[in-house]
């Protein structure tokens, strides 16, 4: 996908999920158009990072309990359906592997094979995205 493909994309998510209104919060709303242009400029892995940091920052204002509950947490105490929480610890389980780089000086292969690594981040940053808007379109008003 080229940059306008991917903004098509996104506005295709929104015509297919949202179908009424929602109510996020100012963060929650600055964090998801920073992981959108992160995206459409084809910044996979930041696409993936920020997306995940809306996710959480969006659950943080639906489903807190007011203390300070892990983002595993608040997948698991949120009113979801289960394939989307499913989706959501598959997606936040994937981020967890490039923010907590387990072995950082064993970089052999990400320097011989970057491109597999690309790939990989753009079709991951896919799903990112559309998970991200299945969980804020989740309780829809009309």
């Amino acid at each position: 996908m080229v940059e306008k493909e991917r903004w098509d994309y996104l506005v295709a998510l929104d015509d297919e999920l949202l179908r009424g209104g929602v109510m996020l919060s100012e963060w929650c709303s600055f964090i998801v158009r920073e992981a959108d242009i992160a995206f459409a400029h084809g910044a996979f892995l930041a696409a993936i990072l920020t997306t995940v940091s809306a996710i959480e920052t969006y659950l943080r204002t639906e489903y807190s309990t007011g203390q300070k509950n892990t983002l595993c947490e608040l997948i698991d105490q949120s009113d979801m359906e289960e394939l989307l929480k499913k989706d959501l610890h598959q997606l936040r389980r994937y981020r967890n592997q490039w923010v907590h780089v387990a072995c950082p000086e064993d970089d052999e292969i990400i320097l011989n094979f970057p491109e597999q690594f690309e790939q990989e981040l753009e079709m991951k940053a896919i799903e990112a995205v559309k998970i991200l808007r299945k969980t804020i379109y989740n309780n829809q008003f009309i």
